[in-house]
Parts: C-alpha cells; sequence; structure tokens
C-alpha cells in the first residue's frame, strides 16, 4: 500500500533540500524527544540504586523511607541518603541522572543565598529558591512544546470542520457562521483568561481550551477559501454526478487537496503557543507555581537583575526554539506551495 501520493513524496523532498528548515526540524524533534523523558536527565531521585542487595528504581516507583532504614514513610531525601554512613555500610549505591536536580528540588545546603551563580554543581545556576535552572528550563521546554502541538492539532480540527462546512454549503450557512465568529473574535483573550483562570484555577487544560477556541478562527478563513475554490472544481462535480455521499466528497475529495493552508501554519500556531503560554506565564495568568514555565523564570530574570544568568538562560533558550520552529515553518511554506504544483490530489 502506497502511504503517500507522488505529490506528498514531491514535497517532502523538496522540505529536505531546504537545508535550514530539515535540520532546524531534526533539532526541534530530538531535542523535543529528549524532553519527554526528562526524568531521566534531570531529578533528584536516582536511576537506580541497590541497598541490602536489592535493586530499586525510584525514578518509576514510590519507595518509603522506613525501607531504607529511615524513620518515615515519605519519600526519602536520596541526596542525603547517598551520604548516610549506614546506607553506605550496607553496601547502598546509587545512579543518579546526568543532572541531579529535580526542577521543583531546592537546594539548600548551599552556602550563601539564592539565586546562586553558575558553577559545576550547578551549571546554569539556580533561580530565587535555589532550583537549579537548568532543571527548569527542561522540565518548562517540554511544557511549552506539548501546549504548542496540541494547541497546533486542536486549532487544525476546529479550523477544518467550521470553515470546511463554511465553505462546502456556502449560502446562510457561511453567512451566519461568519458573522458569529466576527463577534466571537471581538471578546478580549486575556479578560476570558482571566474570568475561567479565577473560577477554575490556572492549569494547563484550562489554558489550553480557553487558546484554542479563539486560535482556529484564522486557519477556518483558509479553509472556507479553499472548500470555495474545490467545491466547484470538475472532479468535485463527477463526484457529486455519480452519487457520492455528502460526507465523503467533503473528506475524501475536497479535504486531502485542501490541507496545504493547514500543514503550512500550524509549525507557526505552535510558536504562537509557546510564546502565549510563555507571556501568560510572565504576567501572572499562566501555570500556577511551582511549574517549571520559562515564562515563570523571566520574571525571576527581572526581579532579580543581579542574577543575570536567570534571564540570559531563559531568553536564550526562548529565542532558539522560536527560531528553529520559525526556520520549519518557513521550509514547510515553502515546499508545499501550491503555485509549485499543478496538479491536485
Amino acid at each position: 500500500m502506497n502511504l503517500f501520493s507522488e505529490l506528498t513524496r514531491e514535497r517532502l523532498h523538496k522540505f529536505k533540500r531546504i537545508r535550514r528548515a530539515y535540520y532546524s526540524f531534526l533539532i526541534l524533534a530530538a531535542a523535543f524527544g529528549v524532553s519527554l523523558f526528562s526524568e531521566l536527565v534531570a531529578n533528584d531521585k536516582p536511576l537506580f540504586m541497590t541497598y541490602q542487595g536489592h535493586v530499586y528504581f525510584p525514578i518509576f516507583k514510590f519507595h518509603p523511607g522506613t525501607e531504607f532504614g529511615g524513620p518515615y514513610g515519605t519519600q526519602p531525601d536520596y541526596r542525603k541518603l547517598r551520604e548516610d554512613t549506614a546506607f553506605i555500610a550496607s553496601g547502598g549505591k546509587m545512579v543518579f541522572p546526568i543532572i541531579p536536580y529535580g526542577p521543583l528540588r531546592a537546594n539548600l545546603d548551599m552556602a550563601g543565598n539564592p539565586p546562586h551563580a553558575p558553577s559545576r554543581q550547578h551549571w546554569l545556576g539556580t533561580d530565587n529558591t535555589a532550583r537549579d535552572v537548568l532543571a527548569r528550563l527542561i522540565y518548562g521546554f517540554r511544557i511549552s512544546m506539548l501546549f504548542g502541538l496540541c494547541l497546533a492539532i486542536s486549532d487544525g480540527i476546529l479550523g477544518i470542520l467550521i470553515g470546511g462546512i463554511q465553505g462546502y454549503l456556502g449560502g446562510w450557512v457561511d453567512i451566519g457562521v461568519q458573522r458569529l465568529i466576527e463577534i466571537w473574535s471581538a471578546l478580549p483573550f486575556l479578560y476570558v483568561v482571566i474570568l475561567l483562570g479565577s473560577i477554575y484555577g490556572s492549569n494547563f487544560s484550562m489554558l489550553l481550551f480557553v487558546m484554542a477556541i479563539f486560535e482556529w478562527i484564522g486557519l477556518s478563513y483558509y479553509m472556507r477559501g479553499e472548500f470555495f475554490r474545490l467545491k466547484n472544481l470538475n472532479y468535485v462535480k463527477a463526484a457529486r454526478a455519480v452519487g457520492l455521499r455528502p460526507a465523503r466528497i467533503f473528506f475524501q475529495e475536497i479535504l486531502p487537496n485542501a490541507l496545504t493552508p493547514v500543514i503550512t501554519i500550524l509549525p507557526f500556531t505552535v510558536i504562537g503557543g509557546i510564546s502565549a503560554l510563555t507571556s501568560l506565564d510572565f504576567l501572572g495568568f499562566g501555570l500556577p507555581p511551582p511549574a517549571p514555565s520559562w515564562g515563570e523564570l523571566l520574571t525571576q530574570g527581572l526581579q532579580n537583575l543581579q542574577a543575570p544568568w536567570i534571564a540570559i538562560s531563559t531568553v536564550m533558550a526562548l529565542f532558539i526554539t522560536l527560531l528553529l520552529a520559525t526556520f520549519v515553518g518557513e521550509g514547510v511554506r515553502e515546499a508545499f506551495d501550491p503555485k509549485s504544483f499543478s496538479r491536485l490530489e
């Protein structure tokens, strides 16, 4: 079975020939793949440990402190436990991730007051509560990318369905929905975020929902225009003449040829999602603390100008991520430019 048409293969080959976009995609995809396993990269729990002849995996399973000779049934402080003389005498050993600090752990044992400058212990220093900046950047990257990707998917679905229905049906349906969209788009986005946040609390799902119900509008305009154009072509008229159902014509005949705007816009939707989440966190209307957030780190950098490593590292991480995503979006837009191809799928 041929999963890709000849036209799609040509577009993918053209994207690969755009080196800047292709390598940016590889770098961004690799970084996101690593971030999905952030617990294996930055964590204050050991990857695995041995104690009295038994092997434990604290990173995957909770173990009470009493299991390792402690007095309490809560989770032990593994970094202190590693230095405990009784633990060492029993032959206990631990292997930590390359960054032995989690995004929420405050390393208050360090000398001086936080934030601490970069060192061999904390490569990018600590924030104002002695949490490792690099660990929070890694976890924040995962949250930002997931938010942007989920937003792109939800916007794609809503934009395709609503814009496609407008363009396919036309008439009073198109006019009525268009008037509703104009009214909806006039609502102040930030006020809606503040209102729903005060009622339901700010969290990932709520922010994604609010962003999704606003961001699909731009894509729907493109899909509406594409369906208006494609529904009058001869192959669609032939499909109607042979008695194909409207749903099949919509999804199998018109939609595959109308996806070019979706594919070219989605990378920029991801960029918009990352920027919006960072901005909301910076303004205090985003993810609640102590969630690792780039916007929260930017706020800390602004409040702690004597610790420039916080703001510099966060700005650089945000700049590189958005730059790579922009290169990918430009490459996709150039590779899927309909002017380069004269036939339909």
